[in-house]
């Protein structure tokens, strides 16, 4: 785990932390390609961190491998670019044993729907304590251009080059399939409302979930121009309203995960619009918390583990 964190907090007397922008800045030379949508998302992450009152010793991103894999050595808080795809394994086990800590999730639509899906919905099911933030360009952006998980039906790549035969997943139904709490989108060329949607996102207690659109400038140019470009296009939701014209009043409260999902089914291609911001937000045990519990009331029933005399127990021997 890299340690680009400092250990200054700059308390203000009542117990909150002063930071800016410019102190989630680290001294590494940001490594995407010229006109990449990263750039913005994380010029939007670290100018809203300061948010958190928290030290940055406090904050952690983890991420698998991808472009977006390499935002922990952009941030300067305590970071782990790990393995493909597992990275919310990761974050679970550092969530649940450090409950102190903020906790965020950076990964890509290959890497979090490909290699890494099961342990993506097993982390949403359990609602862990923890933040996703998935960058979607519909494309495998470090290795080149092979079409990904969200790559429409009959795309051209170089591992396609006839046209994809894979129905593309829609992450934001995959999330809520999997009963996630807290599901969003945001692009990234509004970075107002990105912004709101990653306090949103903070605020939330367990795992929130957000899909951020994110244009590959090299492999996948012009993939959500549509809506990142054209705001006609986007459509804005809020708790309470009604959604376009479909006639759905948007309840991101509701218990029931199909409204959220009939939401998410909202599409360019079957209404021309795009809906952005909270699809659901709703409350739910938090595991972190559960297991938490659960440790506490063994220790309170058999007293606190031994663990030599846990290795011990039973048979054992000795090898000469």
């Amino acid at each position: 785990m890299s340690g680009n964190g400092g250990g200054h907090g700059n308390g203000d007397g009542n117990g909150l932390i002063q930071l800016t922008a410019k102190d989630f800045k680290t001294d590494q030379e940001v490594r995407w390609c010229p006109g990449c949508g990263d750039y913005a998302i994380l010029a939007s992450i670290q100018s809203f961190m300061p948010e958190l009152n928290l030290a940055r010793e406090r904050m952690v991103f983890v991420s698998g491998i991808g472009c977006a894999a390499r935002f922990p050595y952009y941030m300067q808080t305590y970071g782990m670019h790990s393995i493909h795809g597992r990275a919310p394994a990761i974050a679970t086990g550092l969530a649940t044993s450090r409950p102190d800590l903020s906790v965020w999730v950076v990964t890509g639509d290959g890497d979090a729907l490909s290699i890494g899906g099961n342990h993506l919905i097993h982390s949403l099911r359990r609602n862990v304590n923890l933040k996703i933030l998935l960058f979607n360009n519909r494309i495998y952006g470090l290795t080149k251009g092979q079409y990904s998980p969200t790559s429409e039906l009959g795309k051209v790549t170089k591992s396609t080059p006839l046209g994809s035969l894979d129905h593309p997943f829609n992450p934001l139904s995959l999330a809520i399939g999997a009963e996630a709490t807290f599901v969003a989108r945001a692009i990234d060329t509004d970075r107002k409302h990105l912004t709101s949607v990653l306090r949103r996102a903070a605020e939330h207690k367990g795992t929130a979930f957000v899909e951020i659109y994110q244009n590959c400038n090299i492999y996948n140019d012009g993939a959500f121009d549509f809506v990142r470009e054209e705001e006609v296009n986007r459509l804005y939701l809020e708790h309470g309203a009604p959604v376009g014209d479909t006639g759905l009043l948007h309840d991101e409260r509701a218990e029931d995960p199909a409204h959220a999902f009939a939401v998410s089914r909202i599409t360019w291609e079957t209404h021309g619009k795009v809906p952005l911001g909270v699809f659901r937000d709703v409350k739910r045990p938090v595991y972190d918390e559960l297991m938490a519990e659960q440790l506490e009331a063994a220790v309170e029933k058999r007293g606190a583990g031994d663990l030599r005399a846990l290795l011990n127990a039973g048979d054992t021997w000795e090898i000469g």
